[in-house]
């Protein structure tokens, strides 16, 4: 007998809880790389512990195959993004909906361009009305304390 294990697929109730993020840097080799975060929102009615937070931000690294942390090999995650016209779409695996990431156009064409785009999902939530300032402070904490997680989202 054979089992096969799947990874779960993420509830569309986590999927709505996400905040993201989209914004053009340079790379490790010195070019241009589009960059998508994705972080737990905070909840509108009672407290959500960090761990529980974490656990839902670590079951959708799960569905995707399994991100690293930002010491390990960053993995390829094949076609889980699409762009249609001017937007860019991420795709969870075992999801019924594909998500709009926030883009412009020079961001879209920059995915297209390359084929991928570097993805991290922080592990801590993040207010989705925060700006570059708040964002700013917010990678800078995660990475210091490896509170998030890398791979590369491909259109192909």
């Amino acid at each position: 007998m054979t089992v096969i294990l799947t990874p779960p697929s993420p509830a569309l109730r986590l999927l709505v809880s996400l905040a993201s993020w989209t914004w053009p840097a340079t790379g490790p080799d010195g070019r241009e790389i589009a960059h998508i975060l994705f972080a737990h929102t905070p909840p509108l009615t009672g407290p959500d512990t960090n761990e529980a937070v974490e656990a839902r931000i670590r079951r959708l690294s799960d569905s995707l195959g399994g991100l690293s942390g930002p010491r390990e090999v960053v993995p390829e995650i094949d076609r889980c993004l699409q762009i249609v016209g001017d937007q860019v779409l991420m795709h969870f695996p075992g999801a019924s909906r594909r998500l709009r990431l926030p883009s412009r156009r020079s961001w879209t064409e920059l995915v297209a361009r390359n084929g991928e785009a570097v993805l991290l999902l922080g592990l801590d939530s993040l207010p989705q009305i925060a700006d570059a300032v708040q964002l700013d402070a917010y990678l800078d904490a995660a990475l210091a304390a490896e509170r998030l997680l890398f791979g590369r989202a491909r259109t192909r």
